[in-house]
């Protein structure tokens, strides 16, 4: 079932020159990005996306969200969306779940990894439904705006920068310590978190998903050939920083403490971050209710059982000498070659994030312009203003990075704040605006009810506990004469040898 067609009386669909005469002009409109137009026999005030649509228009399938007269971004199909969410998720998540079963313990460890796994799908599911309800909504932001109007929307712009600006600087740091790892700590550490910025910036430079779409294959089978290195490797050599003799143990339920049972959880969360750029690959889509469920179903049929194949495998070759990132738990010289490998994976991380964020930093200053009619033009104005926010955005990832130069702090950091929210809370609050009015119909609408309030309070846990153990961990790292990092902006080695 599709929500973009609009039936004529007659039953058949409406000519595009009559949806062209119900539509208003896209640049006769106001473009302030919180404008409204009233409903004068409903009272009303029907909600106007980033894009420019307001809520109530039809949108059809293959058409375009950001007016007449401009070139469609609705371009994307089953396979390249299925491509697009697998680079979105498939990255530095996975560098950190083999250490997380070193503290849970095999059995807990690999049910939060399936478990965490299958409720992200179901969060993700909630936000098409609520993007076919609301067809206009081409962010996360748009999506708040709908809930709760202006105050969500602001709330909604910062939990969708500063959680895209934390996954990116987590890309920096990971990049980082490969370049540590790879040279020997051939140059300051900062100055690698600046060329990983650098990097990541100029493949942000083209404006569509279907270019990211097309990196998205050569990201995954970097990230499948640098851990296969690690547990080939691992198969016929010690692990790094193990002793010439040594008993491996593997833990099958762990004993950890209040504070690592939690931090563990929290970087299995990193793990499903992809949900917050679903809503943009939505408005991407030439027919998101026909492929969106699909693709869905490949990205977690396909990351789902890697996480649990490789976890699993990496700690039971390294034991309790398994290190976060993975790769570090190989021998010196395939810990390189995998690094050198995963970079690929980093920069495709980086660019997939980052370009959710600048184009939702693109269109906000297009509009304030009066100039979002050249969202898609070839013009000096509107490749200034996506260059301009390409570069504020990556130059703030860059101070992120080097505030936080710890990778297991940073995957933490980011999962307590914001993460919690995008790929979880946030998608049970839409479930809560559509189903409002029956919310104990019947039983199934009563379990998923309370599944929902779960899921919310769950949110609000990893943002209390999470916090209070990231910055805790965080501080320890700083505090601890044996670590090299001694705090924010160091030229310190971070690399795991």
């Amino acid at each position: 079932m599709t929500m973009f067609t609009k039936k004529a009386d007659d039953g058949h669909p409406p000519s595009d020159a009559a949806e062209a005469e119900k539509r208003t002009n896209f640049d006769d409109r106001d473009h302030s990005p919180s404008a409204t137009l009233r409903d004068d026999e409903e009272g009303t005030l029907p909600m106007r996306s980033t894009s420019g649509v307001k809520e109530g228009e039809t949108a059809p399938a293959g058409g375009n969200l950001l007016g007449e007269g401009t070139k469609s971004f609705r371009n994307m199909g089953r396979w390249d969306t299925s491509f697009v969410l697998i680079t979105n998720q498939v990255g530095i998540g996975i560098l950190s779940l083999p250490a997380t079963l070193d503290i849970l313990g095999i059995v807990p460890g690999v049910i939060a990894i399936i478990g965490l796994g299958i409720l992200s799908t179901y969060t993700a599911y909630e936000m098409l439904q609520f993007q076919q309800r609301h067809p206009h909504c081409v962010n996360i932001v748009d999506m708040c705006r709908v809930v709760g109007h202006r105050p969500f929307e602001i709330a909604g712009a910062i939990v969708l920068l500063v959680n895209i600006m934390f996954t990116c600087s987590s890309a920096t740091v990971t990049m980082s310590v490969g370049l540590n790892t790879m040279s020997d700590h051939g140059a300051c550490t900062v100055a690698f978190m600046a060329v990983s910025a650098i990097g990541c910036w100029i493949l942000c430079l083209p404006r569509t998903f279907k270019f990211v779409a097309r990196v998205g294959v050569p990201s995954t089978l970097a990230v499948l050939a640098a851990v296969l290195i690690v547990m080939i490797s691992l198969g016929v050599a010690d692990p790094s920083n193990a002793p010439a003799v040594f008993d491996r143990k593997i833990s099958v339920v762990g004993n950890p403490t209040f504070r690592e049972g939690v931090g563990a959880c929290l970087r299995i969360c990193y793990s499903y971050a992809g949900n917050v750029g679903f809503p943009s690959v939505l408005a991407e889509m030439k027919d998101p209710a026909k492929d969106f469920v699909p693709a869905l179903v490949w990205l977690q049929g396909f990351s789902i059982p890697l996480y649990v194949i490789v976890a699993v495998t990496i700690y039971c070759l390294a034991g309790q000498y398994t290190t976060s990132p993975a790769l570090g738990s190989a021998p010196s010289i395939p810990a390189k070659a995998a690094y050198g490998i995963m970079l690929v994976a980093l920069l495709s991380t980086g660019m997939v994030f980052g370009h959710t964020a600048i184009k939702y930093m693109y269109v906000f200053v297009l509009r304030r312009m009066n100039a979002a009619h050249e969202a898609t033009s070839n013009t000096l104005k509107s490749w200034g203003s996506w260059v301009v926010c390409a570069t504020i955005f990556w130059i703030v990832v860059f101070i992120v990075a080097a505030a936080v130069p710890v990778f297991d702090s940073i995957l933490s950091i980011s999962s307590a704040t914001l993460i919690a929210w995008t790929t979880f809370g946030i998608s049970a609050i839409l479930w809560f605006h559509l189903n409002w009015h029956q919310l104990f119909k019947n039983w199934k609408k009563t379990s998923l009810t309370i599944l929902n309030t779960l899921i919310i309070v769950q949110s609000l846990f990893m943002n209390s506990a999470g916090m209070y153990t990231a910055v805790t961990q965080l501080l320890d790292i700083f505090n601890d004469p044996n670590e090299e990092v001694e705090g924010a902006f160091t030229c310190a080695d971070n690399s795991l040898f």
